[in-house]
């Protein structure tokens, strides 16, 4: 079924706060379009809109066909107790909802009072349930997991657990592989229109490459959200942008890289105007301003010169004064005519530089022959120095043994065999790929202070606040905040804490482009030591690197 998706002067928000209002889109089939914008700006919420979790605060959200099948995938891969993976995968296809529909419509045909309402209901149900492809999900979930490199006995994630299949359960995976069955289920849902949060967090270079071969091959339209962008510049047909500091929402046709260019023109064109208005504005105030002075200083000389003869000097006044008081009036009415400017807004960005601490010793970390066990997984034979003032960046795919690898390299574990050191003087500043620093249930000020105790609480709160995140968040428990909220505090704590060993696990992950463009500029100016894991492919091209690491299949290799 081919599908159309309206929205018709959306508003949307939370508590007393507009996000975006007066939203006007259209997704037609093959239309793929790319919501961005800072975080808070409202991504997310539009998502929620469209699939019709959430009523909009203002306008209208319709399907043509009515019936049409909406499938909406959140950013964070919920994972419930118990939930295997045929299961999850079964209820992110809408497939388990489908198939609940049925079951009850069809045990309301066993009334003998249901009459035709009930047959309609049970016809309508199970041509969801067939266009939802309930009827041969299980069937189809073994030979895409085996595609993803996810089947029983592979121990892809490199945790030593013994592979993933369908009765596995979602409880007991790691991050690469949640990521990955997100992905399977994604590839195994028919979907009308498809409405894709953050998909490519925690994807490694072949799941973005399998992800971007879908969205191009869907026949029905998409609206994703999404801060890789590579993934934006090959995917994407047209951009939505909502931009918080200016309450406004545009649409740019054309991909990505256009986008970039046709709204920075759209941005000068609004800061010319804006200048234009106000250089006019000021410039005929100040001869308003000038013309009122000379009124009174006529009226002065004419008094000076005529002091004693109040009849001249009433004269004088008076024709003075009326004469400076019409070019005055002049000039106020050219005001009054100005078709008036609003100042752009300046967005807020993410500003920050990272600490430095005394240079470490010249050779940071050594592994010699050392490998790393955890259950049937192997990281190694490996044999690696990495010096001060390296800069690596490190990528494979999910589950090779990247993390082990910086664990090592940081005395974190253990080699099984072998040996490892870690060099003197060492100051690590690490962003880890699950935000660990700040999960608890401690409130977040709180938290922070217990890392850099030197600090007072309005520093930290003062500190916090230049990366976003101000009063409502502060004293919120470390968990409650969002993974880019997580993402910002751990990058404060790089500006509070001097480092000279940085280790970046996917840093992009849950952060916005112009943060993850902000990440890049503190990147270039750090003189450490970067061991930097990532698969954004244009952070790899942009960041500076003297060496590369790819690691696969347990073992290291240099390109």
């Amino acid at each position: 079924m081919t599908a159309t998706l309206v929205a018709k002067g959306l508003s949307g928000g939370y508590a007393a706060r507009t996000l975006f209002d007066s939203l006007d889109l259209t997704v037609a089939p093959g239309d793929v379009i790319g919501v961005v914008g800072v975080n808070g700006a409202g991504k997310s919420t539009l998502l929620r809109l469209l699939a019709g979790v959430d009523e909009p605060l203002a306008g209208t959200v319709s399907l043509a066909p009515t019936d049409a099948f909406v499938g909406w995938l959140p950013q964070e891969h919920e994972r419930i107790a118990g939930e295997t993976v045929a299961a999850y995968i079964a209820r992110r296809t809408g497939c388990a909802e489908a198939t609940a529909v049925m079951d009850a419509a069809a045990a309301a045909l066993g009334d003998p009072d249901a009459g035709d309402a009930a047959a309609d209901r049970y016809s309508a149900a199970l041509d969801r349930w067939l266009a939802a492809g309930a009827a041969d999900l299980e069937d189809r979930i073994p030979a895409v997991l085996a595609d993803l490199g996810l089947e029983p006995g592979t121990g892809a994630d490199g945790s030593g657990a013994d592979g993933v299949g369908p009765d596995s359960l979602m409880s007991a995976l790691s991050g690469g592989q949640v990521a990955r069955v997100g992905l399977a289920a994604l590839l195994l849902s028919r979907f009308d229109v498809v409405l894709l949060d953050e998909p490519t967090n925690d994807l490694d270079l072949d799941g973005l490459d399998r992800l971007e071969a879908f969205v191009r091959g869907l026949r029905g339209g998409v609206v994703l959200v999404s801060h890789d962008r590579e993934f934006l510049a090959r995917s994407v047909t047209a951009v939505l942008e909502l931009d918080l500091a200016q309450s406004s929402n545009r649409l740019f046709g054309g991909g990505y890289d256009s986008f970039l260019e046709e709204r920075e023109i759209a941005r000068q064109h609004k800061r010319d105007a804006y200048d234009e208005y106000a250089s006019t504005k000021a410039d005929l105030v100040s001869r308003a301003r000038t013309q009122r002075e000379w009124s009174s200083q006529g009226v002065r000389n004419a008094m000076k010169k005529n002091p004693d003869n109040d009849k001249i000097r009433r004269r004088a006044a008076s024709e003075s004064s009326e004469k400076q008081a019409q070019k005055v009036r002049q000039m106020e009415s050219r005001i009054a005519r100005l078709d008036e400017v609003e100042e752009p807004r300046k967005e807020w960005q993410l500003e920050f530089t990272i600490g430095s601490a005394p240079r470490s010793s010249a050779v940071v970390a050594t592994l010699s022959d050392a490998t790393f066990t955890q259950g049937d997984f192997t990281l190694g034979p490996v044999s690696l120095q990495v010096d001060g003032g390296d800069r690596i960046g490190i990528t494979g795919p999910n589950g090779a043994g990247k993390s082990t690898l910086l664990r090592a390299l940081l005395g974190k574990q253990a080699p099984t065999t072998g040996t490892a050191s870690l060099g003197s003087s060492v100051a690590v500043g690490e962003v880890d790929q699950a935000r660990a620093a700040f999960t608890g249930d401690q409130p977040l000020a709180a938290a922070f202070e217990a890392v850099v105790p030197e600090y007072t609480t309005a520093d930290v709160r003062t500190l916090l606040a230049k990366f976003g995140l101000k009063a409502d968040h502060v004293g919120r428990p470390a968990s409650a905040l969002s993974p880019g909220e997580r993402t910002r505090a751990g990058l404060a704590l790089l500006q509070a804490r001097g480092v000279n060993v940085l280790v970046l696990d996917e840093p992009t992950n849950h952060l916005d482009l112009t943060a993850i463009e902000q990440l890049e500029q503190a990147l270039e100016s750090y003189d450490g030591t970067l061991l930097l894991v990532t698969h954004d492919r244009r952070m790899l091209e942009t960041v500076r690197l003297d060496r590369q690491w790819r690691v696969e299949g347990g073992r290291v290799t240099e390109r």
